[in-house]
C-alpha cells in the first residue's frame, strides 16, 4: 500500500511537530488495550469489542472516504486486502488474545510482525536483507521465548498467545500491501482515503463475524471496573473509538509526513512499552523480570529489523518501507 513519502528536509521545528504528533499517536494506540479489556471482563464479547470500534471510527472518517472515492475504483484490490488484514483480522485476533492474555504480552507478540516481513521478503520475495535486520529477528524470537516462559512449559494461555500470533500474521500481510505501488510518486493513494476505506470494508467484515445484533447491548449502559475503580462503560468505548483508533490514526499520518521512516518506526515500538506501562498502572497487570526482559528485547529485534538500512545495490526491503505505514494506516493496534 504505497503512501505519500515523509517530508524529511523540514526544519527542526517541524521535525519537533512530526514527533510529538508521533508520541501521541502511540500513546493512543498503545491505550486500546486498557480501554477494551474491562468492557470484555465486563461481559461485551472481544468480537463485539472490535465491532464497536471499527465500526465506530468508520463512522467518523466516512467524510473522508467521500472525498477520496475515486480510490474505489482505482485501487478495489488494496482496499478490500487492507480491510480484511490491517484493519479486521488485526483487531479481531488482538482483541480475542486480550481475553485470554496480559495486554503487554498481546501487543509484544504482535510486534513481531516486523520481523517476520523479513521472513516474507528474504524466503518468499527472494530478496536480500541485511545482517542486522536478520539480526533483529533471531532477537525477536528470542525475546518471545522470554515473554512466553518456554522454560516452565508455555504457561501462558495456548490459544491466547496463537490469536496474538494470528495479529501479528495479519500485520504481515499489510506490509506486503504496504510495498504494493509505493514506486508511484504522486499518484500513489492518500493513506486518509486508504484508511477511511480500509475502516469502511472492516466494519462490514466484521459485521458478518460478530453478528452485532446478538451483543449484550445493556452492558454499554452500565459500568465496568478498571482496577477496582468504576469508570461507565460508553466512557470507555468512546475513548477507543474517538482517541484509540482516529486519533491514533491521523496523528500517525500527520507524524510521517514530518518524520523519516526510520524515526517514526522507532516511536512506533513505544506502543508496547505505554500499554504495557499502562496495563500495570490502570489494570493491575505484573509481569515478571524475565518477561519484561524478553519484551525489551523483542522491541530492540523488532527495532533493528524494520530500522536497518538495506545493503549496498540491493533492493530495498519492504520492512523498512513497512514502519512508515505502520504509524500511517495500522489497525495495534494495537
Amino acid at each position: 500500500m504505497p503512501v505519500h513519502t515523509s517530508v524529511s528536509s523540514q526544519g527542526g521545528r517541524g521535525k519537533g511537530v512530526g514527533l510529538g504528533l508521533a508520541l501521541a499517536s502511540a500513546l493512543a494506540f498503545g491505550g486500546s488495550g486498557v480501554a477494551a479489556k474491562p468492557l470484555i471482563e465486563a461481559g461485551l464479547d472481544p468480537l463485539h469489542v472490535v465491532w464497536l470500534r471499527v465500526t465506530g471510527a468508520a463512522l467518523v472518517m466516512l467524510p473522508l472516504a467521500v472525498r477520496h472515492r475515486a480510490l474505489l475504483r482505482r485501487r478495489p484490490t488494496l482496499l478490500a486486502g487492507f480491510g480484511l488484514l490491517a484493519v479486521a483480522g488485526v483487531q479481531a485476533c488482538y482483541f480475542a488474545a486480550l481475553s485470554r492474555i496480559p495486554v503487554g504480552v498481546a501487543l509484544l507478540v504482535e510486534y513481531l510482525a516486523p520481523a517476520l516481513v523479513l521472513g516474507w521478503v528474504r524466503f518468499v520475495q527472494r530478496r536480500p536483507v541485511t545482517r542486522a535486520a536478520a539480526l533483529g529477528v533471531v532477537l525477536a524470537a528470542g525475546g518471545l521465548a522470554c515473554v512466553v516462559e518456554v522454560w516452565s512449559g508455555l504457561s501462558f494461555d495456548a490459544l491466547g498467545l496463537l490469536l496474538a500470533l494470528g495479529a501479528a500474521c495479519c500485520q504481515v500481510g499489510y506490509f506486503v500491501l504496504s510495498d504494493q505501488g509505493s514506486d508511484a510518486g504522486d499518484e500513489a493513494p492518500d493513506p486518509l482515503g486508504v484508511i477511511a476505506y480500509g475502516l469502511l470494508v472492516g466494519a462490514a467484515v466484521l459485521t458478518v463475524i460478530a453478528r452485532p445484533w446478538g451483543m449484550d447491548w445493556p452492558v454499554l449502559a452500565g459500568s465496568a471496573h478498571l482496577n477496582g475503580t468504576t469508570v461507565p462503560a460508553f466512557a470507555l468505548l468512546a475513548w477507543i473509538v474517538l482517541i484509540a483508533t482516529v486519533t491514533a490514526y491521523v496523528t500517525g499520518v500527520l507524524s510521517v509526513r514530518r518524520l523519516s521512516p526510520q524515526v517514526a518506526g522507532v516511536v512506533a515500538c513505544l506502543e508496547a512499552v505505554i500499554a504495557t506501562v499502562l496495563a500495570w498502572v490502570l489494570l493491575g497487570e505484573h509481569l515478571s523480570a524475565p518477561q519484561i526482559a524478553g519484551g525489551a528485547i523483542v522491541l530492540v529485534g523488532a527495532f533493528i529489523a524494520q530500522s536497518s538500512a538495506p545493503a549496498d545495490g540491493s533492493p530495498r526491503p519492504v520492512a523498512q518501507g513497512g514502519a512508515e505505514l505502520e504509524l500511517s494506516a495500522r489497525g495495534t493496534a494495537a
